[in-house]
This record gives structure tokens, C-alpha cells and sequence, in this order.
């Protein structure tokens, strides 16, 4: 294998980089440091440069979506410094992260900018030793670093080099603050030598760089056969969780850690792990025979192969696969999760993911195979003889080592993929197979059991999320379909009137809201409109949106107060355990006059004809369904030639952590400087100042009316 610091750079210019990174994790005396950058037009961060930490553990996180709920996620969506002090405060704050790194250890993320544009993310983890703050040294630090690759970012791509990720992320070395002189070297190799017990020294990837021959006969090895090997390789009875976790912690934490394993048949060794930011040294003792073991009858061992991962982190790719399965909602979302945790963590090259629908087995995802070579295989008919689809109809998994092995039982096969190997997976949730999984290596690949268990166990994982999703895909499309036919499919052309609505779903999660709008046309010079937003986002939310739009209707001619008091009434009467915000205006068309009447609607904005704009005050009424009493006071405004009257539902204004009355008053601002007279560009320029910062968990309904001058 190489060494992770001798490949180059696969991301373009990449390495201009790397003296920012080395420089940043100096100054602040951090352990650990990463890159992400975020290519132009995409929403997923993607490791580009790290040190201090062997990519294999970090690969879980090779790609982070914008919208997940990790730190340096967070850091880039809110444009702030995220800080994590303590193994407690990750397990509050982040709990899927704790949960698959449960180390000592503090860890800091920011976000790299240049003018409005982002550009990625630094995370940096310190020992969990470190302070319960950041100092200001270390902010100083973390500030420059981001100011400085911000702008080297912004030049690149002004000179059409966009510095990019590559497929995998730049390793670079870890700061040294000297080089030993050879005598320096043989001084220390001739002191280990002569501690008692043994000793060795590992590389952060785990792999054995030194080791006394005091060691290697307590280990029961030659030393030529231990250098340069990982332990669970070459001592199959270190192949354990207690081994694999001991290293994870002293890599993570930089603190020492210690365990005790035994050496068939009978003799027990203590481990002592002590880490700094090159490696980490081993001591190696003699152990006495613990009292809960005394008794234990020796069991056989048997090695492993060298591609097979250890137990341990079997245990930690199971465990991360889950957590990160238990965010996937829709099929859509599991479909992306899986190829980012499943192909590094067991070194596949290609993978499909195909379900059975309507007596064909249908590709619903892939990655490291061509589109066109997946169309080739898309909608096979689940009559016909393929691996694939008789581990679907059989629900057991097959395993091919080579292309010779698939032969045999596959006598029709045609090497059409240019892999070497083979795993064929039945998805099987709730005693049905639904679907199967293929997952395929470069080269050959011999199946060990106990990664055949493993392989199996993952793709169990992945039906129960697949049959999750495809319910929640089934709700979800019948609220959207529920929704789209009670919304007004056009707006009515109304004498006096430039209108334009716009309805977007959000941006983060799937749910179908119960926003709504309704533009209706009374008479020759009366009109009305509505914007509403019913409580929940489902099926229940659609259906009462309905409702309401069918009382307002009922009721439209009469003050806006009244008719905000009879929707009330009807949806108290109706109970149907959700509440309503609505927002009812009757524009007399002649007269360039409006009445208002809201039920804790978030307020109207008025831009009049010279372009000041403002919020209009108006005397908050109760949300619909709560009291049948409850009263709506009328507000009556003028609307002359050339004002725009904006009603929004509070996806247009609502983030998290902001303040919902600056959030108002920016709209008005934003509204006052939009270029444009007409509806629709006005209700595309206010869309996209909303939606182009952080993703939005609500939807956003919006209704533009343009004032023209009645009978002209």
C-alpha cells in the first residue's frame, strides 16, 4: 500500500492548499485538520485536504450534505464559527456523530466564504484535553486561515481554475517540529531496545513502522513479517473491537489509552497507546490472566483476509450506515446515503440498487457504474435467470470471487462492467424481499464469512430504510396531490389588478405544507385575496387547507374582519386539532382602496408608487380553530396607481435562530430595491432573495398584487 502522503493531488491545483492547512493547524495547535470545499451550483461539502487523521476513519464523512447535522455543516449554513467542547456537548448537540465517535476530543468548524459565495469548510479537533474555549490565538488563527483560502478560492475561479475535490482527499503529513539525526535515531532504537517488556510504533493509519524484537517474540512474530502490516493482519488474535476502538480513541482523542488482549493459547499481554500527532507508540507487557478469564477454554483462531475489515470497524461502518439511514426519509434520500458509507468503508468500486415493480426489477440508483450501461440492465424482467434477480426471488445472497466463479452458475454471463467480483444482496425488510443490492470490486475478491455476514447485515439496514421511505414517498405524494388540486391552478384576470403567486416547497425535508393562497373576483370593482398557513405538514394539513379555502369562499364579499370570524367558527366547530394563520384583503377596485383582517398572519408589505415600502400595522387577530369567539379587527389602507401589495407565508422570512421581525423588515427593504414594475418579476426577485442564503424547512406562498389604474 502507499503511503496516503506520497499520492498526488487528484483535485485540480489542490495543492496550493496545502502551506494554509499546515499553517492553521500549527498556529492553533490542533491536532486534526480538514478541508471541505463546495463546488459551484452543489449542496454537498466534500473532503479535499487532511492531516493528523487516516482518511479510512474519516471516510464516513467523505461528502456532507449542507442541510446535515454535523458542525461543519451547521458552520457553513449559518456562516459562524460552530465549537464543540467536550464529548458531552457532540452527544447533545450531534448525536449521530457521538454516537459513531464516542473519543475525547473538541473539535471547531468554520465556514471559508468569499463575498456571498461559499466555498467550503475547515474543521479542526484538538486533544479532548483542550480547554473548554477557544482561545483567541486559535480563532485568530481559524479567521485567517478562512479569509485567506476564501480569496485563493475566489481567484481561481475568477481565472476559470477552479481548485476542486478530487475522487479521494489529499493526505498531507503530519507537522513535525524536527527531524531526527541519524545518530539521534540509533540512540532511541538502542533505548527501546532495553526497556523491559517491548515496544513498537505505529503510523496514524495503524501500521506498524517499528517494533523491538522484546515485542515481537511477546506477540509471537517475526519482525520482518510485523513491519509495515496493520496488527489485526498480521496477529489474526488482535482482530478484536477492544484493539480497533483503543486505536480510534488515541487517534481522536490524543490521549493515552490501554487494554488487554490474549495470545492463544493462554497468555494474556497489556497494551499501552501512546499517541502524538506522527503515530503512536506501543508499549507491550505481560499481562496476568484476568479472573474473569482464568477459566476459558482456548478457542481457535483463524486469519483473516487482508481486504476483510476488522471487526471493529465493521462495527463502526454498521453503526454509522444506521444512524445515517434513520435522516433518510424519502427513497430518494436513502438511495444517496448509501454509496458515500457502504463503497469506502468495504472497498467497492460499483454499486446498484434495484427494487421489483410491476414484474421487472427496476434500477433506482447507482454509483461507479455508466447510466448507459445501467439502462442496459433496467427493467429485466423478474422471469429471467440473472443473479440479481434470483437473489430477489429467493432472498438468499450470493458471493462471486471472480468472474470464473460467476461462470459457473451463470453459464449466459458476459463480462459487461470490467469488475472482478461480486456481491449480490437480497433486500429483505419485514420477512419480504423487496429489491437486491450489488456491490462490485476491480478486483478479485474472496468472500470471508464473517464479511459475508456483514454485507448481508448492511443490506437488511437498507431495506427497512427502503421500506420506510417507499411509505413515507406514498403519503407524501398523496398530500402533494391533495394540495396541488386545491390550489388555484391560475389566477383569475382581474380589471385593475397585476397579479402573480408563487408557491415553493422547502428546501430541507419533503413534507407537503399547508400553505395556500386564493385570488377571487367578486364583482366589476370588488375583489378579494387570501394566503393561509394550516399547522402540520401531511395529509391532515392538505385536506384542512381545503376547508378553509372553501369557507373563505362561502364568505368572501362580506368585511374581512367577518369572514375571518366565520372561518373561525366553521374550523372550532370541525375541531380538527390543527390551527390556521390566514391573511383576508377585499381590494374596491374604484376607489384604490384595500381592507385587511388577519388571524396571526405574518404582515402584508406596501410599496407605494414612489417606492418607499413598508410593513403594514394591523391589530393581530387569534390563529383560526382556537376560539370560537375570538374577534378580527378591519384595517383599511390606500392603494393608488403603482402600489404592490406583497402576502407571504413566514417560509418566506423564517430561518432559524433570526428574528422574525428583522427577517420582515429585510423582505421590505429587499422589496423597495427590487427592479421591475411588474407582478412576476417582483415575485421572482422576492423568491430569490428568500431562498438563495440557508436551505428552508417550510414552504413559501407568496401573492403579488400589482395596483393599475381601474379602467385603463
Amino acid at each position: 500500500m502507499r503511503d496516503a502522503a506520497s499520492v498526488p493531488a487528484a483535485g485540480s491545483d489542490l495543492e496550493l492548499l496545502d502551506p494554509a492547512l499546515v499553517r492553521v493547524v500549527r498556529e492553533a495547535g490542533a491536532s486534526v485538520g480538514v478541508v471541505y470545499l463546495l463546488p459551484s451550483g452543489e449542496t454537498v461539502l466534500r473532503q479535499a485536504l487532511l492531516t493528523g487523521i487516516p482518511p479510512q476513519i474519516v471516510a464516513p464523512w467523505a461528502q456532507v450534505e449542507l442541510a446535515a447535522p454535523i458542525p461543519v455543516a451547521e458552520a457553513v449554513r449559518e456562516r459562524r464559527v460552530v465549537w464543540v467542547g467536550s464529548r458531552e456537548e457532540m452527544a447533545r448537540r450531534y448525536p449521530k456523530a457521538a454516537l459513531v465517535l464516542p473519543y475525547h476530543f473538541a473539535a471547531a468548524a468554520a465556514p471559508i466564504t468569499s463575498g456571498d459565495t461559499d466555498r467550503g469548510g475547515l474543521v479542526l479537533l484538538w486533544p479532548g484535553s483542550h480547554p473548554p474555549r477557544l482561545v483567541q490565538r486559535e480563532r485568530d488563527a481559524i479567521d485567517v486561515f478562512c479569509r485567506h483560502t476564501g480569496l485563493l478560492l475566489q481567484r481561481a475561479a475568477d481565472s476559470d481554475r477552479p481548485v476542486l475535490p478530487g475522487a479521494e482527499p489529499r493526505v498531507l503529513p503530519p507537522y513535525r517540529s524536527s527531524t531526527p539525526r541519524p545518530d539521534e535515531a540509533m540512540a532511541a532504537v538502542d533505548f527501546a531496545e532495553r526497556l523491559p517488556g517491548g515496544c513498537c510504533a505505529l503510523d496514524l493509519e495503524g501500521r506498524i513502522t517499528f517494533i523491538t524484537a522484546a515485542a515481537a517474540e511477546l506477540v509471537g512474530a517475526e519482525v520482518p513479517d510485523l513491519l509495515g502490516a496493520l496488527p489485526s493482519e498480521a496477529l489474526p488474535w488482535l482482530d478484536d473491537p477492544v484493539f480497533e476502538d483503543s486505536y480510534r480513541s488515541a487517534v481522536f482523542s490524543r490521549q493515552s489509552t490501554s487494554f488487554t488482549a490474549r495470545r492463544p493459547p493462554d497468555r494474556w499481554l497489556s497494551f499501552q497507546l501512546h499517541p502524538d500527532a506522527s503515530g503512536i507508540s506501543v508499549r507491550i507487557t505481560p499481562a496476568p490472566i484476568p479472573t474473569a478469564h482464568a477459566e476459558d477454554t482456548p478457542e481457535a483462531q483463524r486469519p483473516t483476509s487482508p481486504v476483510t475489515p476488522s471487526r471493529a470497524g465493521e462495527l463502526y461502518h454498521l453503526l454509522h450506515l444506521a444512524a445515517t439511514l434513520t435522516e433518510a426519509v424519502a427513497v430518494q434520500d436513502v438511495v444517496e446515503r448509501i454509496p458515500s458509507q457502504v463503497m469506502p468503508a468495504f472497498g467497492v468500486q460499483a454499486l446498484a440498487l434495484m427494487t421489483a415493480q410491476e414484474g421487472r426489477l427496476r434500477i433506482i440508483g447507482h454509483h461507479g457504474y455508466t447510466t448507459e450501461l445501467m439502462d442496459r440492465f433496467d427493467a429485466a424482467p423478474l422471469t429471467s435467470d440473472t443473479p440479481a434477480v434470483r437473489v430477489l426471488t429467493t432472498g438468499v445472497p450470493a458471493f462471486f470471487a471472480t468472474f470464473a466463479d460467476l461462470k459457473r452458475v451463470y453459464p449466459p454471463a458476459v463480462l459487461e462492467d470490467d469488475m472482478a467480483a461480486w456481491a449480490f444482496l437480497p433486500l429483505t425488510a419485514s420477512g419480504r424481499t423487496v429489491g437486491s443490492m450489488v456491490l462490485a470490486y476491480d478486483r478479485p475478491h474472496p468472500f470471508a464469512t464473517e464479511e459475508r455476514a456483514v454485507l448481508t447485515s448492511i443490506a437488511g439496514l437498507v431495506a427497512q430504510a427502503l421500506e420506510r421511505a417507499r411509505l413515507y414517498d406514498a403519503q407524501h405524494q398523496l398530500a402533494h396531490s391533495l394540495q396541488a388540486a386545491l390550489l388555484p391552478h391560475a389566477l383569475p384576470s382581474i380589471p385593475g389588478l397585476d397579479l402573480a403567486a408563487r408557491y415553493v416547497p422547502a428546501t430541507r425535508g419533503v413534507d407537503i405544507g399547508g400553505d395556500f393562497y386564493d385570488l377571487i373576483r367578486l364583482d366589476e370593482s370588488n375583489a378579494a385575496a387570501a394566503i393561509g398557513d394550516v399547522q402540520g405538514h401531511n395529509v391532515n394539513a392538505a385536506a384542512l387547507m381545503g376547508q378553509v379555502r372553501t369557507a373563505v369562499h362561502a364568505t368572501a364579499g362580506a368585511s374581512p374582519g367577518e369572514v375571518l370570524a366565520r372561518t373561525n367558527h366553521l374550523l372550532t366547530d370541525l375541531d380538527p386539532g390543527l390551527f390556521t394563520s390566514c391573511l383576508y384583503v377585499h381590494f374596491d377596485l374604484a376607489r384604490h382602496r384595500a381592507r385587511l383582517a388577519t388571524a396571526g398572519h405574518p404582515p402584508p408589505l406596501l410599496r407605494h408608487p414612489d417606492g418607499r415600502t413598508e410593513v403594514v400595522q394591523m391589530l393581530p387577530g387569534l390563529v383560526l380553530g382556537i376560539d370560537r369567539t375570538a374577534d378580527y379587527t378591519t384595517t383599511e389602507i390606500p392603494l393608488p396607481p403603482g402600489s404592490v401589495l406583497a402576502l407571504y407565508t413566514d417560509g418566506l422570512v423564517e430561518t432559524p435562530g433570526a428574528d422574525i421581525e428583522e427577517a420582515i423588515a429585510d423582505l421590505a427593504e429587499h422589496l423597495a430595491r427590487a427592479p421591475g414594475g411588474t407582478a412576476e418579476t417582483l415575485a421572482d426577485a422576492l423568491v430569490h432573495y428568500a431562498t438563495q442564503g440557508a436551505p428552508r424547512s417550510d414552504d413559501i406562498a407568496l401573492l403579488v398584487i400589482n395596483v393599475q389604474q381601474f379602467g385603463g
